[in-house]
């Protein structure tokens, strides 16, 4: 079953474990926060479900969480869609460039598997390409792109009709075996939009603090109660996301 299909199955998965404040929020287009884990980045994320981006919402990410915005997409639709990590695209390109063979990211201290970093994008009717109001563009309709209801070939069309590359929108690929073998926020973010019912792609931005390191996971929670928005972290979403397999026995 192809991953573009998928989250049309599961628009009311429930879990048991505190969760369903934060899908609720999340099939409502609203930003939840998201905590990995004490013995990884120790780092939370905000992130929205990419279908319901806006220019508003990506200045709130700027302004109020300070990291990198990235657009996740699931890594068997990577695959299908012919959309590479960044490593792969440097190493394979090391005989041209060695410099590059040199500096591939095999030491990467919270984790033991490459970066989940894919190709950057703009929209082809972008300006810049960076303004909010271009990256909401170019995020949403790389989401409306890839999860069409369409054969691969006609999405891959659009891909290079529409979209040109690099740009400013950074996105990240999940491994294909969703949180097996990397338990990343690209992955723990897009397990969420699989159980909202969402389409599956996650719009991130870490959230760093005004002393230059990210924000503790307590101040972290103190500003999710302050702005009413919902605080989950990796273990309860591995909880939920193992719940949710048995019983979609969805293939993501």
């Amino acid at each position: 079953m192809t991953a573009y299909v998928i989250y049309l199955m599961n628009q009311y998965y429930v879990p048991d474990n505190g969760l369903s404040g934060a899908l609720d929020d999340i099939r409502a287009g609203k930003v939840v926060l998201v905590y990995d884990f004490d013995n990884r980045e120790k780092e939370t994320d905000m992130t929205i479900a990419s279908e319901f981006v806006t220019a508003d919402v990506l200045r709130r990410m700027r302004n109020d969480a300070g990291g990198l915005l990235c657009t996740t997409t699931p890594g068997k639709l990577a695959k299908e869609l012919g959309l590479p990590f960044l490593s792969d695209v440097f190493w394979n390109s090391k005989d041209a460039y060695p410099l590059l063979g040199l500096m591939a990211p095999n030491d990467i201290p919270y984790d033991n598997t490459k970066s989940s970093f894919g190709i950057t994008i703009n929209h082809r009717k972008t300006f810049t390409g960076i303004t909010d109001g271009d990256r909401a563009l170019t995020i949403k309709e790389y989401v409306n792109t890839i999860f069409k209801e369409a054969p691969a070939e006609q999405r891959i069309k659009e891909l290079g009709e529409n979209f040109r590359a690099p740009g400013h929108v950074h996105l990240l690929n999940t491994t294909q075996r969703l949180l097996q073998t990397r338990h990343g926020h690209t992955e723990l973010c897009t397990a969420l939009m699989y159980m909202a019912g969402v389409k599956p792609s996650a719009t991130i931005c870490e959230m760093l603090g005004n002393n230059g390191s990210s924000h503790s996971k307590a101040s972290a929670e103190e500003y999710s109660k302050k702005n009413n928005m919902h605080f989950v972290t990796g273990e309860q979403i591995i909880e939920a996301w193992e719940g949710f397999l048995k019983e979609t026995e969805a293939d993501v």
